[in-house]
């Protein structure tokens, strides 16, 4: 898991990308928020989360599989990651920002993707 990067993964770089040609600017993983969101818009008070869908639990294909090796093992750890999730989410609302999160699966309809940021970002 060592060689797993936390910030600035191909899908991270894909929505700042698409954030970045809409015109909107932005700030990234500030420590001082809960979570540290991949992308932080302060004059909005709002943030977005990439999630991939392995390592965040999604329902998707991709997200529903368990590793047959110490397959216990990545049930809890992405139980605890979901938890964490939610938690860092709520605190967030509790400070008045407010929160979307992107799947890893999402990306691959970029249209709706954008569609989706322009419809939070108003």
């Amino acid at each position: 898991m060592r060689a797993v990067k936390g910030s600035d993964t191909a899908p991270e770089m894909t929505v700042r990308s698409i954030a970045h040609r809409m015109g909107y600017r932005f700030r990234l993983h500030r420590k001082d928020l809960p979570g540290k969101p991949d992308l932080i818009f302060p004059r909005l008070s709002k943030v977005v989360f990439v999630h991939g869908c392995f390592w965040h639990g999604h329902d998707c294909a991709r997200g529903a599989r368990v590793p047959k090796a110490n397959a216990e093992y990545w049930r809890m750890k992405i139980a605890r990651n979901k938890l964490r999730d939610a938690a860092s989410i709520a605190a967030l609302e509790a400070r008045g920002w407010r929160a979307a999160v992107i799947w890893e699966c999402e990306l691959k309809e970029l249209a709706r993707v954008r569609k989706q940021l322009s419809k939070f970002l108003r």
